[in-house]
């Protein structure tokens, strides 16, 4: 069964967004192009990574001799986007990423595919013809300044979390903290 591919090439929108209170968030890598929209769920972790490697892309080729890419060094001003989330309806939970680069069109690729657990539930709507679960990936390809812009975003978001503790490097609630116990 062929793999069903949301892609984007020179998304409108492409942004790391969550839902929820910090502690209990949930974090969405969101894409869209005119009212095409997709959201998938991903880790925390996983959005910081993915912010940390797209600048570490970009700026191995802000290095290149004569920046051949006319990549930006900072975010530009008109790619700032700190807008909610638009409606989430999510398509799937990330399990494997990968991040390339493609010289031809100056742009970051994003791959994404859901993770593949075999106890899950299935449902009349996700199973093809022969009763397999149709396998789906998002694809997404966006220019520098946009890729600068996403990364950036996404570190706001990362960090916008619960603070840590001092003592214990533990996130603190709202509610309050006590320290785990410490081997001495």
């Amino acid at each position: 069964m062929p793999t069903r591919v949301h892609e984007f090439s020179w998304p409108d929108r492409v942004v790391i967004g969550t839902i929820g209170v910090p502690g209990a968030r949930t974090f969405y890598l969101q894409v869209r192009t005119g009212t095409q929209i997709v959201s998938i769920a991903l880790e925390k972790q996983q959005s910081a990574l993915l912010a940390e490697k797209i600048d570490d892309i970009l700026d191995q080729l802000v290095a290149l001799k004569g920046n051949p890419f006319s990549v930006p060094t900072s975010t530009p001003a008109e790619l700032v986007d700190n807008d909610q989330l638009d409606a989430v309806q999510e398509q799937f939970r990330t399990g494997a990423m990968s991040l390339g680069w493609d010289p031809t069109t100056a742009q970051v690729i994003i791959e994404a595919y859901p993770i593949a657990d075999v106890d899950a539930g299935y449902n009349d709507e996700s199973l093809g013809q022969d009763g397999a679960e149709a396998p789906e990936m998002l694809l997404v390809r966006m220019p520098v300044g946009t890729a600068r812009a996403f990364a950036k975003r996404t570190r706001e978001v990362v960090g916008a979390g619960r603070p840590l503790c001092p003592l214990c490097g533990y996130p603190v609630d709202a509610d309050g903290h006590i320290c785990p116990p410490r081997d001495v």
